[in-house]
């Protein structure tokens, strides 16, 4: 047994998979579980040859990951009167492929008299795209060899859709830090002037209330310029101020920022007592509460309760911040992270967008889901070292 995507592409070209000027496959997380997947398939199954293709949707194009069997080929006479190899050729140009070809299904196609092959459809991105894993065998497969064979089909399966949820996400951070990168240059400038007129007035004012103005205008404007910069970088781990914070402190300092529309609405925020240390950037930390907990209380009933809770465990920290509001609808669910997307009548959208990007740089993940009893939860991970 070997390894042979080269061997493979160069025996046997594949104008439909890969460009011939390629000398070899992109690396990539998924690439590896699909040659660990092979491996086992050619370890337990008679197997010939075995291949999978997916379509690679930040890059565009398809990938072929294959292992050959040329040893046990070439032990029968029809695979050394070309018989396999002309065959094979047939199966790579995916001539038999048909758009019906259900999803985590084995098929059997008879595409030989010498040997059998099985094909396995692992996802239907589009009517145009064929992601699968096919199989050639020595023998005909067992029921039990089938569910075997089906078993890690799933397992691809799985795998691919998560790779591609991965994509789609950095995608839409990659145009979100383009934007904030635009807005960096449009703001930059004004928020000097205004700078600039403040330290003018400020000189200009005789001491009193109206100075004292003025310097706090100087002030705020430098804290937003500050804040500019910590969001436009916010994705640079080498930009991040990582340090130990107690999540109940963060959480207090947010509530205090938000206590107007608390009021406002006559809300509660209940948060457990007991405290838990993450290792966090403070200030990108905060307006991932900041959003979060805002976006709670703009659908919450009046008179409502907001719960946040967290439960630490060895390796991470879960988060979750529950509403009794009205849900999300599920049509919405798909699109609440998308930059620009927003439920809040005058909202940017890019409130969620941010407050994803952050938990992501911070090696955590965001998800959102609705209660059973009414409401939405937003929860999010944080990598965690438990305290000896």
């Amino acid at each position: 047994m070997r390894v042979a995507t080269q061997k493979l592409t160069s025996q046997f070209p594949l104008p439909l998979l890969v460009n011939n000027s390629e000398s070899k496959l992109p690396e990539s997380d998924f690439n590896q579980i699909c040659q660990l997947i092979i491996q086992q398939l050619t370890a337990l199954l008679p197997t010939v040859a075995i291949w999978t293709v997916y379509h690679d949707l930040e890059k565009g194009k398809r990938h072929l990951v294959a292992e050959y069997l040329a040893e046990q080929a070439w032990q029968t006479n029809h695979f050394v009167a070309g018989q396999f190899n002309s065959d094979c050729t047939f199966l790579q140009a995916e001539t038999w492929w048909r758009e019906d070809f259900p999803v985590l299904k084995i098929t059997e196609l008879t595409t030989s008299d010498f040997y059998h092959s099985y094909v396995c459809r692992i996802s239907k991105h589009s009517v145009t795209t064929a992601d699968y894993l096919l199989i050639c065998t020595s023998k005909s497969l067992s029921a039990e060899q089938q569910q075997l064979l089906l078993s890690n089909a799933q397992i691809l399966s799985n795998y691919l859709a998560m790779y591609r949820e991965r994509s789609r996400q950095q995608q839409e951070i990659a145009a979100l830090s383009q934007t904030l990168g635009q807005a960096e240059h449009q703001l930059r400038n004004p928020l000097a002037l205004i700078n600039l007129y403040a330290e003018n007035l400020r000189l200009a004012l005789p001491q009193g209330d109206l100075q004292e103005q003025a310097t706090l205008i100087r002030q705020t404007v430098d804290e937003l310029s500050t804040k500019l910069t910590d969001l436009l970088y916010r994705g640079q781990r080498a930009n991040l101020k990582f340090k130990k914070h107690n999540l109940q402190t963060i959480i207090g300092e947010c509530i205090k920022t938000l206590q107007h529309l608390l009021k406002e609405k006559e809300l509660n925020i209940n948060y457990p007592e007991k405290p838990v240390y993450v290792t966090v950037d403070h200030w990108q930390m905060k307006q991932v509460f900041d959003n979060l907990l805002s976006n709670a209380i703009h659908f919450s009933p009046r008179g409502g309760t907001i719960t946040c809770n967290w439960y630490a465990y060895s390796n991470e920290v879960i988060i979750e911040i529950c509403d009794r509001g009205s849900g999300i609808a599920p049509e919405e669910l798909k699109q609440i992270f998308k930059p620009y997307y927003s439920r809040r009548l005058g909202g940017t959208g890019l409130g969620l967008a941010i407050a994803q990007k952050i938990i992501l740089a911070h090696q955590g993940n965001l998800w959102v889901e609705n209660l059973p009893e009414g409401g939405a939860q937003f929860s999010f991970t944080l990598p965690h070292k438990r305290q000896k």
